[in-house]
């Protein structure tokens, strides 16, 4: 799933297993290839599990300085929106949080109906985001822990981060 800053789901891929690696889910993503075609142009905000390219910003592994430090803060703090966006659907569809009784096929079917409902609910305002949920504490932002290979970074994605990195922290 990809969100903007107000919880908004703007891209969804809900085919997949839950035990599958986000970044496979991601390489076979229509969205992937969108920003690998340069059909769009833009920067995502993803956690180590993903590899690093010009438009998916991934945390410094070991920030060797302050500035590496505080870009790995900000994107953390930025990038948490998404885990939010997950709470508040697991809290408002109860069915994701205690798991769908049902075929693959159709789970696809209702987890998708799910975010277009909160979607909908977000337009009409008919979903309140409480301010708890915008004002997060930088202890409460974890790295996640990845099991197995980390996905490999591109020289693209390496020289873009660094930019960003000397240019804003």
């Amino acid at each position: 799933m990809v969100c903007d800053p107000d919880f908004r789901i703007t891209s969804l891929s809900a085919r997949w297993p839950g035990s599958c690696h986000d970044a496979r889910i991601w390489r076979t993503s229509g969205l992937y290839q969108k920003f690998e075609n340069g059909d769009f142009d833009g920067i995502l905000l993803g956690d180590s599990g993903y590899p690093l390219t010009r438009y998916l910003m991934t945390p410094y592994l070991t920030p060797r300085d302050l500035s590496e430090e505080r870009f790995n803060s900000s994107l953390c703090r930025t990038r948490v929106v998404i885990e939010q966006t997950f709470g508040i659907l697991k809290r408002k569809f109860q069915a994701l949080h205690f798991g769908l009784r049902t075929t693959p096929d159709q789970a696809v079917t209702y987890i998708t109906a799910c975010c277009i409902l909160h979607n909908i609910g977000l337009e009409r305002q008919d979903t309140m985001i409480s301010t708890d949920c915008r004002d997060l504490n930088i202890a409460e932002c974890q790295q996640q822990v990845i099991n197995g290979p980390l996905p490999q970074a591109r020289n693209d994605g390496i020289a873009k981060r660094q930019s960003i990195t000397q240019g804003f922290f």
